[in-house]
């Protein structure tokens, strides 16, 4: 009799233990996707002054809650796969000619032009010169989704393909791209300010070509020449800051270090002949057994060590990092400057967030964007499942870009209306 009592409670026991396993995955589901996260605006750094007003007035995006999707989107790691898998979704096929340029050292530098679609909202002949992420080129889906755009937003586009990242484009010296070598962008912007000497330009770089742009308009005044703004997305700013940040499994950074190390070893090894072939005149410091270190690579920074900085003849890859980082250069940007970071990006430590900030609290031409989501290149929107096509970033660059354009054509109206007054006294 006791017994048959008894029997009921081995039922509810069962039903207690399976709604524990499912409270604790949903308590893992909801910390992994971070569900708990609020939306926000974008936290902004910059300094009070004409020009913050105006772009504050003049960029809704920069105060607006910016709403990634509901179920996945507050989650750095899944914006940064979904922009490491497959880019962009619906994207289009914007369409432009490939142009080939010689460098002096017998590289084949190589860009795609995209006309505009329509007219630009002031009238004016805009191109935007493109700098693409790590091992990236104008084939990817999210330049793609951007350039598409961008165009439609009566911007000519031009954007570089990064020396040795088309699979079809063969090496024609023994050098492909590095972290912050500007040759390639450089001889893309002379291009363009030599076929369109009426044009202005608008500089944008993503991630590692975020490095580029930033270091190439640093390097000497006369390359912020026709330049109106520049724009630099998710970079790191200090490569030899972020080398340690890399190596540590905090957010899975050593894990990203080495699938992208493990990219770069396909496209290094893709060209193998025209880098360490017999017949090629290599530069001195790099050696045959270099190659064979490369095979056992696991990080970025030991294909750096052993073949990136070899390119350009650093002693060291402290050197290399130092002298290829645009931290040093940023103090000599003159023009509007917007540099953006997603607080959750995996890739990106939170300490190298302390380089934006701090200049943006000296320089009144510089405004840091830091929302809390969008992981790296991701910035997805949508509702709850499916993103859009567009993201918050491609309509935050061009919207910028627009500001930047329409603060240059008051300025100039006012200059002349100031003139007329003064030729009439």
């Amino acid at each position: 009799m006791n017994a048959m009592l008894e029997t009921p409670e081995l039922p509810a026991v069962f039903d207690g233990v399976k709604l524990a396993a499912v409270a604790a995955v949903l308590y893992v589901i909801v910390r992994c996707l971070n569900l708990k996260s609020p939306t926000a605006p974008p936290d902004l750094y910059f300094q009070d002054s004409g020009l913050s007003r105006f772009l504050l007035k003049s960029c809704p995006l920069l105060t607006k809650e910016y709403i990634p999707p509901l179920i996945w989107g507050k989650s750095g790691h899944i914006q940064t796969a979904l922009y490491g898998k497959m880019g962009r979704v619906r994207s289009p096929h914007p369409y432009g000619h490939r142009k080939f340029i010689t460098m002096s050292d017998g590289a084949t530098s190589t860009f795609d032009l995209f006309e505009p679609l329509a007219e630009h909202c002031v009238g004016d002949d805009i191109t935007m010169v493109i700098c693409p992420g790590i091992a990236n080129h104008s084939e990817k889906q999210y330049i793609r989704t951007f350039v598409d755009y961008a165009q439609k937003n009566g911007y000519r586009c031009a954007v570089l393909n990064h020396l040795g990242a088309l699979p079809n484009i063969e090496l024609t010296s023994p050098r492909m791209f590095t972290y912050g070598c500007t040759w390639e962008f450089g001889a893309m912007v002379n291009y363009i300010k030599k076929t369109y000497p009426q044009t202005q330009l608008v500089v944008v770089g993503f991630s590692l070509g975020g490095n580029i742009v930033c270091k190439y308009l640093g390097e000497t005044q006369a390359n912020q020449e026709k330049v109106l703004c520049c724009v630099s997305v998710c970079q790191g700013y200090s490569a030899l800051r972020a080398q340690e940040t890399f190596m540590q499994w905090d957010q899975c950074r050593r894990f990203y270090n080495f699938l992208m190390a493990d990219n770069m070893k396909k496209i290094i090894l893709s060209h193998r002949q025209a880098l360490f072939g017999d017949h090629v005149k290599k530069p001195q410091s790099l050696e045959d057994t270099d190659l064979s270190r490369l095979y056992t690579a696991t990080s970025l920074m030991q294909i750096d060590d052993n073949v990136m900085r070899k390119f350009h003849g650093y002693s060291s890859l402290k050197e290399y990092y130092e002298e290829e980082s645009c931290m040093r250069y940023l103090h000599r940007i003159y023009v509007p400057l917007m540099l953006v970071n997603a607080a959750d990006d995996p890739l990106v430590h939170e300490s190298l967030l302390t380089i934006p900030k701090s200049l943006s609290e000296k320089r009144e031409n510089v405004m840091f964007v830091l929302p809390l989501h969008g992981g790296h290149l991701g910035f997805f929107e949508g509702s709850v499942l499916f993103p859009e096509p567009l993201t918050w970033m491609d309509k935050l660059v061009v919207e910028y870009a627009n500001a930047i354009c329409q603060w240059e054509r008051n300025k100039s109206q006012c200059s002349d209306t100031e003139q007329v007054e003064a030729d009439l006294e």
